[in-house]
């Protein structure tokens, strides 16, 4: 049975008029444009999606400030409000630096920080926790076990970049074996461009690791034509057929992630239905 995962919040805010600030990204859309996030969650259920991810990928104190307390929960709740009762809420956690920079990130004495935010995410009502865009190895560990401690279900999201060369698919497939001791209970392959995807997803299921397995890519590049714009039927399509290819592969969860959109959800929906 496969899980269908929702696509991205970020980029289809953006899409659609809502553009990110730095640093806090799509966080200050929660006071901004919240009728707009919500909108997103109930395209994305209408598409089929059913796990949703709550906007708080920077709503941490680092990145929020003293609003992200206010932030985590009333982003979990405008995903619980959007989304059918039986449809579940993942709460999102991400490095506590840019995601694509693992260089700067403080690796193990993140954890107290990433302890907060887990602990923010699981009492404010959300039915597991989601540590995504990973690759920095040490900081990766002090994530999944701030989200374990939280008796949550956990699933780990690792990213190779939009270059794939933030981890090897070898790498990758080292930390995932990781992760899994510590406790996740799934582990993905995302924002990783989907034409490169699934041979990290393959690197993984190959260690024969006993938990689920799933891959959320982004669109690559806008030249590939898989994403990046509104009227993509092709680019929706193209999408599917990829994570058709990662179900061959022995992925049961899967999303979209930067650049995809509800289209790309709905294309995948009926792939997978054919």
């Amino acid at each position: 049975m496969i899980t269908l995962l929702d696509g991205p919040l970020g980029t289809e805010l953006e899409a659609r008029g809502v553009p990110p600030v730095r640093d806090c990204w799509s966080a200050e859309a929660i006071e901004t444009a919240p009728d707009m996030i919500t909108a997103i969650h109930r395209d994305y259920a209408q598409k089929g999606c059913v796990v949703h991810t709550t906007n708080t990928f920077r709503t941490n104190r680092r990145a929020s400030g003293n609003a992200w307390l206010e932030r985590t929960r009333t982003a979990v709740k405008l995903t619980r409000q959007a989304v059918p009762q039986h449809h579940r809420v993942a709460g999102s956690i991400a490095p506590v630096e840019d995601c694509y920079r693992p260089d700067w990130s403080p690796g193990a004495k993140a954890e107290p920080e990433h302890y907060e935010m887990a602990t923010a995410l699981s009492e404010a009502g959300c039915d597991l926790l989601l540590c995504e865009t990973f690759s920095d190895p040490e900081e990766t560990i002090s994530a999944t076990k701030a989200a374990v401690s939280c008796n949550l279900e956990t699933w780990v999201a690792l990213t190779a970049g939009p270059k794939t060369n933030l981890l090897t698919a070898r790498e990758m497939a080292r930390l995932a074996t990781r992760v899994v001791d510590l406790g996740a209970t799934a582990v993905l392959v995302n924002c990783t461009p989907a034409a490169e995807t699934r041979r990290f997803l393959e690197a993984i299921v190959k260690t024969g690791i006993r938990v689920p397995v799933g891959a959320y890519a982004n669109a690559g590049s806008p030249d590939d034509n898989i994403g990046w714009r509104a009227d993509c039927e092709p680019g929706c399509q193209a999408y599917a057929n990829f994570a058709k290819s990662w179900v061959n592969t022995g992925a049961t969860i899967i999303g979209g992630c930067c650049g995809t959109g509800p289209g790309h959800m709905a294309a995948i929906r009926e792939q997978l239905e054919t």
